[in-house]
């Protein structure tokens, strides 16, 4: 079976044609700029990978260019679209409609759309993809949506509700749903493998950290709690993001500088996080660099990131009563070295310490870098939402036949 899996942008579309039998991927590339004069297409297969310019007016051109790419020439993995079994599209936002992975529909479609209130720069590209896809691959072929939200529905409400007039629950669907879900579920699933224990029996804190960021407390394979709120804003300081704060700072700083919600909405979105603190980069590796040339706001960011991170592993355990494994994984957690270290200081006491040489040296899709003798396990891991996607997407089709 071979499942192509999307991940669509406003402007771009990611994806990967993955061989389920032994989950090879054949072909994986990147459509950037659609719509734009200066279209890209860069495609890897083979062992090779290339970058070139195309037209992409919108996204059915660009899934056209992707077919042109795996059919033909030297990036050529298969000969015909028609060995292409479904389609599995990440869509960021399912609400409290989908509580797991399902075979796209118009009903599912015009949810989907409904949703878009809550996810207002994702839902409505997951759209255009799931369109654009229709029309290029045809009706025959399944087409499969992924949400980031699904895993996090195991959540009681205790820890999705916020303390607002319930009837803004009811009517608007005001309340914590959680991202990075395909992330999540897969790093806590190759967690439990690596283990040897059922995730069914373990408490796992698994932490994505990247330029989005967020933590989720896993408990015997079902998230009780997670970081990110009703948006991917909420949560731990990212990139731009600002992350958790006073929601009365939303209101002073509207009226104060005199601005709309929508130029709001732009300060926490994208010029907050990192970058706001730091004033050099939303990228942590460049705060790094500035931290270490004796930059003060650089440093301060990735002390108050570290120590975010901190708090919220240690509130996750407490809420589930103990942890058996911490799991760092995005481009944060699997490469910076530095990052684990400061989290895990001084948590010896809560059977918590990594080895100073197994962390600074991270190889293959898992690593363990836990010291030897202590009670709680520490592992970096390689996510793969790409394959977690194509996992459910195959799993919705064994049920259909």
């Amino acid at each position: 079976m071979k499942i192509l899996v999307i991940n669509c942008g406003s402007s771009s579309l990611k994806y990967q044609l993955i061989d389920m039998n032994g989950e090879h991927v054949l072909c994986k590339g990147l459509c950037e700029r659609i719509g734009m004069e200066s279209s890209m297409i860069t495609h890897e297969a083979n062992g090779k990978k290339a970058t070139t310019p195309a037209i992409f007016p919108t996204h059915t051109e660009a899934f056209g260019e992707v077919v042109k790419k795996m059919t033909t020439g030297e990036g050529k993995v298969i000969d015909s679209v028609h060995e292409i079994d479904a389609i599995g599209h990440r869509i960021v936002h399912g609400g409290e409609k989908f509580k797991a992975s399902c075979l796209i529909t118009p009903e599912v479609i015009t949810a989907i759309r409904d949703l878009s209130p809550l996810a207002p720069l994702h839902n409505p590209a997951g759209i255009l993809g799931i369109e654009a896809a229709k029309k290029v691959f045809g009706e025959n072929v399944p087409n499969i949506a992924v949400f980031d939200t699904a895993f996090h529905s195991t959540m009681p409400p205790k820890a999705y509700m916020y303390a607002i007039p319930y009837e803004y629950y009811e009517k608007y669907g005001v309340r914590r749903y959680g991202f990075h879900g395909t992330s999540h579920k897969y790093v806590s699933h190759k967690a439990a493998e690596y283990l040897e224990e059922p995730i069914e029996r373990l408490k796992l804190i698994t932490c994505h950290l990247g330029n989005g960021s967020s933590i989720a407390a896993v408990d015997q394979g079902r998230v009780v709690d997670t970081s990110m709120g009703m948006t991917p804003l909420a949560g731990l300081m990212m990139g731009t993001r600002c992350g958790d704060l006073d929601p009365s700072v939303v209101n002073y700083l509207k009226y104060t500088l005199g601005i709309t919600g929508h130029q709001l909405d732009e300060i926490l979105n994208k010029k907050s996080g990192l970058l706001g603190i730091s004033g050099v980069s939303s990228d942590k590796r460049d705060v790094e660099a500035a931290a270490k040339a004796g930059n003060p706001r650089a440093q301060l960011a990735s002390d108050m990131l570290n120590y975010q991170i901190k708090k919220i592993i240690g509130s996750y355990i407490a809420a589930m009563g103990g942890v058996d494994a911490i799991v760092f994984t995005g481009g944060i957690g699997e490469h910076d070295a530095d990052s684990r270290a400061k989290i895990c200081h001084h948590m010896d006491w809560l059977g918590i310490r990594i080895d100073t040489d197994k962390n600074r040296n991270i190889h293959g899709d898992v690593t363990e870098i836990t010291y030897w003798g202590s009670k709680v396990r520490t592992l970096v891991i390689e996510t793969n939402e790409e394959l977690m996607i194509a996992r459910d997407t195959k799993e919705v089709l064994d049920k259909m036949n």
